[in-house]
């Protein structure tokens, strides 16, 4: 690997607050998307990517009286704060680069003093005395580079004694930049890619299927067993949504084959859709409701038209929480949709399961059931630890009962490995730290800024690494597999240490061939 070209943080043993480091990642900024990309989601281009719209100024400022508007909890927000400092460390992003701006309360007062500048009466009238700012090319500069370096993990909203979330600033700030034309090239071509082809990488459904026999011939070669991947089935009793990732990237696969042999063993029958074969949902990142909306109506068009029973959702952590908290307003999967489809779909659907239904929380049942068995002793070689992703662990539950969301994966690789150990308390479960990766960061653009990102992760992790043995780092969010596969040999680990839960699965568990009806 070349060296980078930027200076790698050394691990230390602890999680140490930096000394400040003003512009510390000032210069780190991902491409702006073009004129193409924008319009292609709904959003003006510039003429030149990053270039502002004519009259930007009024409409940068119309759209933030909008979202004031549409969104009360922003409005709390921006009034709320105190500056009392709770959040000032929280930021695995702060943590990493010692840049006071990636601090939650600075990120976020990014955007408050141009609130206050043109929504409240001090701020209009005595801008000086309450830190009000006008809106400038500078200060949207400002907004790119800060707001491009938040993955909305919402850790600081955990220990801020008001509840502010700096996701949901972060997502208005984005949503107005976009509106501007200054949206970010990254994020921006693929909402766009799953709008006219159906999955983030713009792979079409005759490459899905090869894709997937391919995979089918390599689990047959493994288990001599032919476990099928089935593609646009109709009348089955489960569609899984995966992220596409899932369909060639390692270790991905290796989780999509665990599913795979876990519908299998359970005899359960099963589809993927070439309509729906995306899970990810990037229009959260941006902010954007009609986006979000937009692609999650590909799920709901596949559930009606193949007539499953229960949807099922692969690991992936914002795809999770897209699902869980914003499917049933979205597109009437779960509680609260009005229109004719989505009552037609919760016909549909079976009420014994949830809607929608989490892999982890599928398998668990299965295994608590007795239809799946394993052979614990085939992970011997690895020794494990859990990653909490923060979309999961804090926008989002799982099961029926409160913590759920860190109960149940854990105990599916309880049942599937011999040797496993969490990391230290304080950076698991609801404090978790993030990958570093997530919201829009997992790009090459912002490598800097991702590996600094990961380093309180990596910290906890080589603790476990020198005090337990761990090798395995295992994951339910498609974004932390590819982001820890990337960052984890800037620190001095094998990529191989990176894996998902149901490759664990994958691993242990025991296959018949099932007759053919």
């Amino acid at each position: 690997m070349a060296a980078p070209q930027f200076e790698v943080p050394k691990l230390t043993g602890n999680i140490e607050v930096p000394a400040v480091k003003e512009g510390a990642s000032a210069h780190v900024r991902s491409y702006p998307a073009n004129a193409v990309i924008q319009e292609s989601i709904g959003f003006p281009g510039g003429a030149a990517p990053g270039e502002l719209v004519e009259g930007w100024h009024d409409k940068a400022i119309s759209k933030m009286g909008d979202l004031l508007g549409r969104y009360r909890s922003l409005q709390v927000f921006m009034d709320a704060c105190v500056h009392c400092g709770a959040c000032t460390d929280k930021c695995h992003y702060f943590l990493g680069t010692g840049d006071p701006k990636n601090m939650p309360v600075a990120r976020q007062d990014l955007m408050r003093s141009v609130y206050r500048r043109h929504f409240t009466f001090a701020g209009k009238y005595f801008p000086s005395l309450v830190g009000a700012k006008d809106l400038t090319k500078e200060v949207l500069d400002d907004w790119y580079a800060y707001y491009y370096q938040c993955s909305e993990c919402r850790r600081c909203s955990v220990y801020c004694p008001y509840g502010i979330d700096t996701a949901e600033v972060t997502m208005a700030g984005r949503e107005i930049l976009d509106t501007v034309g200054y949206g970010q090239k990254y994020t921006n071509e693929i909402i766009g890619k799953l709008h006219k082809i159906g999955n983030n990488l713009g792979l079409p459904g005759p490459a899905l299927l090869d894709t997937l026999e391919g995979m089918e011939e390599d689990m047959l070669d493994a288990t001599g067993v032919a476990v099928k991947l089935p593609l646009d089935v109709a009348g089955v009793e489960v569609l899984l949504v995966t992220p596409s990732a899932d369909f060639f990237a390692e270790p991905h696969v290796e989780s999509l084959m665990g599913y795979a042999k876990v519908f299998h063993a359970a005899g359960i029958s099963w589809t993927l859709s070439t309509t729906a074969s995306e899970a990810g949902n990037f229009g959260i990142f941006i902010g954007s409701y009609e986006n979000m909306r937009r692609a999650a109506m590909r799920i709901r068009e596949a559930a009606l038209e193949l007539g499953v029973k229960r949807i099922v959702v692969g690991e992936c952590g914002h795809a999770w929480r897209v699902a869980y908290s914003f499917w049933n307003t979205l597109i009437g999967v779960g509680a609260g949709g009005e229109d004719p489809f989505s009552i037609e779909l919760q016909k549909q659907l079976d009420p014994r399961y949830p809607a929608p239904q989490h892999i982890c929380e599928f398998t668990l049942d299965l295994i608590k059931q007795g239809k799946l068995k394993f052979d614990k002793s085939l992970n011997d070689h690895r020794v494990v630890t859990f990653h909490d992703s923060c979309n999961v662990a804090r926008g989002s539950r799982m099961g029926d009962i409160p913590g759920g969301q860190f109960i149940i994966p854990r105990e599916v690789i309880k049942a599937v490995v011999n040797n496993y150990h969490d990391m230290a308390e304080e950076t698991i479960g609801e404090g978790t730290y993030c990958c570093g990766g997530g919201g829009g960061i997992l790009t090459d653009d912002l490598l800097e800024i991702r590996v600094k990102g990961a380093l309180p992760r990596m910290e906890a992790f080589n603790n476990e690494v020198q005090e337990n043995k761990v090798n395995f780092l295992a994951l339910i969010c498609a974004i932390c597999k590819s982001q820890f596969t990337k960052v984890v040999p800037f620190y001095g680990f094998d990529m191989s240490m990176v894996g998902g839960v149901h490759q664990l699965v994958s691993t242990a568990i025991l296959l018949e061939n099932k007759e053919e009806e």
